[in-house]
Order: C-alpha cells, then structure tokens, then sequence
C-alpha cells in the first residue's frame, strides 16, 4: 500500500472495447477511499462524503424538518439527511430513475418541466428549511456551454429555493469552476445573510466542481 492509501497492485487491464480514458476512470474508482468507504456505511456513491464534509463545515442538516434534493440519482445526499434529520420530510427530483429510499418521496421528472415545482412543493407540505442540488447538465465537450447549461440548472433551483425556504433556510448547490455567475450571486446576496464558495476534501482535486453555500434566508422581499 502506498502513503496516498492507494494500492498500486489495483490496475486495470485494459480490455478490448474498453478505452483508455475509461480504464483510467475505473482504475481511480478502484482505488478511491471514499468510493471502499460509501460501500462499507452503505452509501450509494461517493458524493454523499460531499454533503458530510459539507454539513460538517456549515451546519446544513441538523434540525432540518422539510428537505429538497434536487437531482437526487442516485440518492446519497438524501441517505445522509435521512441519517442525520431521521424525522425530516424529504423529497426528491431527477430526470434518470432513482432506487426507493425508506422515508424519501421521489420524482421521476426533469426539474425543468412547469410541473415540478408545483409536485415538490405539494409533496414537502410547507416551506423547506434545506434546498439542495447536485445537479449538472449533460455535457456536450464545449467547455463554455456546458458551464451555460449548468449554471442555468444552478439557478433555477435557487429560484425554487427563495420561492420555497422558510426564513432561515438554506441553500446548497454544486457550481463549476469560477463559481457563481454575477447575476445568481447577487440574487443569493440579497436573500441570504451568508453566501460563500467551499471545495469539499471528497471533491477531487482534478475536478471542476465547487458548491455554493447560502445560509440564513431572509424571505422574500417582492
């Protein structure tokens, strides 16, 4: 075993349909701690670390009542609030099929369809205290538009969550390198008393992602 934890007799042979890029995805997945870690506690995938090291720095979870995962396949955030706010409703969105969670209300259904919110907001009951999106588009391999098509997501599920938290509330979501655009970050600015940028340990260094953090919303002023 080498000091980085990984084990250096772990690798791939490459088969012969298989590239090269995705025998190097597989072998990473293969010597991952967090990816041995999720199977042994039960997680779905690796992400859920994301949300704990997260919740760990800010405080999102505990004592939550009413919880929104949007983009939940394959469901490990919703496993770690279920863990930690085991009385909390929660309810879930995403585009692909998502496995049944115990106490989690899911919808098979593109957040972007004019039906969605109305879904989610009936399924929560009341105002949510934690709005949450690991969402991200579909890339195309065009840089520009892929971050486009993200932030686009990045802000529609800030809409949903200023439309949607009870004073107090909370909103997290991934965003991609660079961070929040100008227009999203002075919407956040000006419902939330606490907008800030964070990298969890599990995100991998290579990767492009970030999360935007807004903590205390101050309600709706419109």
């Amino acid at each position: 075993m080498s000091r980085s934890g990984r084990d250096p007799s772990k690798r791939v042979r490459t088969a012969k349909k298989r590239t090269a890029s995705s025998t190097r995805w597989l072998e990473r997945q293969l010597n991952d701690p967090y990816v041995k870690q999720a199977k042994a506690e039960g997680y779905r995938s690796r992400a859920a670390y994301k949300l704990i090291e997260l919740d760990d720095r800010f405080g999102l979870i505990r004592g939550a009542t009413r919880v929104v995962d949007l983009g939940i396949t394959p469901g490990g955030w919703s496993q770690v609030v279920r863990k930690l706010a085991p009385k909390a409703t929660i309810v879930g969105i995403d585009l692909l099929e998502t496995e049944p969670i115990e106490g989690v209300t899911i919808f098979q259904m593109d957040f972007m369809d004019d039906a969605a919110p109305a879904a989610l907001e009936e399924a929560l009951g009341g105002p949510a205290d934690l709005v949450m999106s690991d969402m991200a588009a579909n890339t195309v391999g065009h840089k520009q538009t892929d971050h486009l098509r993200t932030m686009g997501l990045v802000e529609a599920a800030a809409w949903f969550a200023v439309e949607n938290l009870a004073e107090g509330g909370a909103f997290v979501a991934k965003v991609l390198a660079g961070g929040t655009d100008d227009d999203l970050l002075k919407l956040l600015k000006k419902h939330f008393k606490s907008v800030k940028h964070a990298k969890p340990p599990a995100s991998r260094k290579g990767s492009s992602e970030w999360y935007v953090v807004a903590q205390k919303f101050k309600g709706r002023s419109d």
